[in-house]
């Protein structure tokens, strides 16, 4: 932001002031989410100049702050959850320690950054069932705030226990050192290999999607996918952790159930396109069957 308003002072920050920020980034075709990032960051500033931050004579640095509209994301990418095969094809391109990332991320749901910094002390030790551990992410990484359960399944816990002893205080490592990110140049040349404009967050979505229909509740989805709810949600039972377990176990890579019905496929690309397979007909709707 600074190019456009850093040698403004406060008063003069306004929507006004940050037309040739919003106009500039539009022609270099950058999205109106990643614009709004920006946005968010300039009204945050402002709204505690005019409510918290005060100068010596108890008086805050702005009398009122302005409105800061943020952009319609009307233009933002959908989500791209994959299907088995395009799993296989992006993670066979990948070296060996981002597709062990990303196998763990896409059989919890965790976060890019939730499973670089995955640390061995969030490790709490259970005795249920098959059960051994689990993860609690403390909030202050997590996006809600919260405290964050991670149950693995059986895949992800082949991958920690894959990387236990590698280093002592972090699960995931190259070379020694800390992961900074999944997606990194491995990761960019692995899709463009697999011909799949694939995002780290798109294996989020996989996982929910896999959840979802595999018939797992809504309510288990937002606790094994790590959303806010009313819930106090690193106090379970055991009956309700060896729950999750089985659910996130139904979408092990080995059970290969049938997964999505989609009224409609878009490539790795964005570009609609029909699929071969078993179509089901529907007045005005053409339906795919992935029965991977």
């Amino acid at each position: 932001m600074e190019p456009y308003i850093g040698d403004l002072f406060l008063e003069s920050v306004h929507m006004g002031t940050l037309q040739p920020y919003i106009v500039t980034r539009r022609k270099e075709g950058v999205k109106n989410r990643t614009i709004n990032c920006g946005l968010q960051i300039v009204r945050r500033v402002l709204n505690l100049a005019a409510s918290e931050w005060m100068d010596e004579f108890g008086l805050t640095w702005l009398a009122s702050a302005p409105k800061i509209k943020l952009l319609d994301q009307l233009d933002s990418r959908k989500p791209y959850p994959l299907n088995w095969d395009e799993q296989e094809r992006v993670f066979s391109a990948l070296p060996e320690y981002v597709r062990e990332m990303a196998l763990f991320a896409v059989n919890t749901g965790c976060r890019d950054q939730e499973v670089c910094n995955l640390r061995w002390q969030w490790e709490v030790g259970v005795s249920i069932s098959e059960i051994s551990s689990i993860f609690i992410i403390p909030g202050e990484l997590t996006k809600n705030g919260e405290d964050r359960l991670v149950v693995l399944n059986h895949v992800a816990r082949s991958v920690v226990e894959r990387q236990r002893g590698k280093n002592p205080e972090f699960v995931f490592t190259y070379k020694g050192n800390s992961v900074s990110r999944i997606h990194n140049r491995a990761w960019k040349k692995a899709k463009k290999e697999a011909g799949i404009n694939v995002r780290v967050h798109d294996l989020k979505h996989t996982f929910g999607r896999r959840l979802r229909s595999a018939g797992v509740s809504f309510e288990d989805r937002q606790d094994l996918l790590g959303h806010k709810s009313a819930r106090i949600t690193t106090h379970y039972s055991a009956a309700e952790i060896l729950n999750l377990w089985e659910a996130t176990n139904k979408v092990c890579e080995e059970s290969r159930k049938p997964t999505l019905v989609l009224l409609r496929t878009v490539d790795g690309w964005g570009h609609e396109k029909v699929t071969k397979g078993n179509f089901l007909a529907l007045p005005h709707i053409r339906g795919h069957f992935n029965q991977k």
